[in-house]
């Protein structure tokens, strides 16, 4: 394997990069490869991430700047960058990290092989008909298709009926440690510090948060720090003021660097409609974090071992989510066992064995 992916240059594209967790996923993966891959290409239009990859990686791109525009608008000049690319060369092979489809079709048509990595669960992207349809069809072609949690695996058979590679997300523990160690300024008054991370979108379902700190306003002394960006940001700030959250809840622009706020915080939830296999969990544990999710497709009930490594409630059910938040502050034995275990189950997602099955 290793001579043959020396004799083939690696091409993995990734139109827009915007700073989430598939973003960090695609830059330890890629920076892995180009130190056992000879000849690595990123096809981006988001020139401004380029420093942080590997300099043996040659980042091909436009020479104007368009990373302003929208995502669908990115997909179609990185596709014809990658066609540029292929066009009458097949000792190239595509991993691609997003726009899957459009990739699959062009490398087809190219006879180029194509691996995809597809990083959150059909739940969020299968509800229309004809687009199930499509996919159904287009994902088969694909050469190796990768997923990132065993659950998430179950359901492209289920949806799609499509074989994939389940390969855990890289959890790179030390740097997450390095990283978490500058200062911020954080009040040192007692009370509960709860923490969210995540874009500002549906997805995310920061409404269900908000709603669970309604009932709690009264219950609990606690303060909630949301960091983000993104489409909702004017609806989850206009939530708070209607409903008089000011005072509890505080909502700070997305940073490269959210560990030195998760080490400061007392307990991480996550809110999601849907996922992957979310990175924020994972960090929350390296950082002794203990975690109440919701249970969405895929990912949280299987980093928390269905619960026994943290609290699970129904997504969107935001007065399930109050009680647990409840239950974490009458039962912190209990949690820190549960945190215990969690955390001596992190040893699935080590970077260096996981890195080593996407070389592989």
């Amino acid at each position: 394997i290793y001579k043959q992916m020396n004799q083939k240059k690696l091409i993995i594209f990734m139109p827009s990069i915007e700073g989430g967790g598939v973003e960090k996923n695609l830059m330890i993966i890629a920076n892995y490869l180009a130190t056992r891959v000879k000849n690595v290409a990123i096809i981006s239009l988001s020139k401004k991430f380029k420093p942080k990859f590997n300099k043996k990686i040659s980042f091909i791109t436009t020479k104007i700047n368009f990373d302003y525009l929208n995502r669908k608008t990115k997909y179609l000049i990185s596709l014809f960058l990658l066609f540029k690319e292929l066009l009458g060369s097949k000792d190239k092979v595509v991993f691609s990290f997003q726009a899957n489809i459009y990739c699959i079709l062009l490398c087809k048509i190219l006879n180029v092989k194509v691996i995809v990595r597809s990083n959150s669960s059909p739940s969020g992207w299968s509800k229309n008909f004809i687009k199930k349809f499509v996919f159904r069809f287009v994902l088969k072609l694909a050469d190796k298709i990768v997923v990132n949690s065993f659950d998430f695996k179950k359901e492209m058979k289920k949806n799609f009926n499509v074989k994939s590679i389940c390969i855990y997300n890289p959890l790179d523990v030390n740097k997450i440690k390095k990283l978490s160690k500058k200062k911020v300024e954080i009040s040192n008054k007692k009370y509960l510090k709860i923490i969210n991370i995540g874009r500002f979108t549906d997805q995310k379902d920061h409404i269900t948060l908000l709603k669970a700190a309604l009932l709690l306003k009264d219950k609990l002394k606690f303060k909630i720090l949301i960091l983000g960006k993104g489409v909702n940001k004017d609806k989850i700030k206009n939530f708070i003021k209607s409903n008089k959250l000011e005072k509890i809840i505080f909502v700070k622009k997305f940073t490269s660097n959210p560990y030195p706020y998760l080490k400061s915080s007392d307990l991480m939830v996550l809110t999601s409609i849907y996922e992957g296999l979310p990175n924020v969990i994972l960090e929350a544990i390296t950082l002794n974090k203990f975690v109440i999710s919701s249970d969405c497709p895929t990912g949280p009930a299987e980093i928390l071992d269905k619960g026994k490594g943290g609290l699970l409630f129904k997504p969107k059910d935001y007065k399930d989510l109050a009680r647990k938040i409840i239950f974490y502050t009458k039962n912190k034995k209990t949690c820190k066992q549960m945190l215990k275990y969690s955390k001596s189950r992190l040893i699935r997602f080590d970077q260096n064995i996981n890195l080593k099955k996407y070389y592989d």
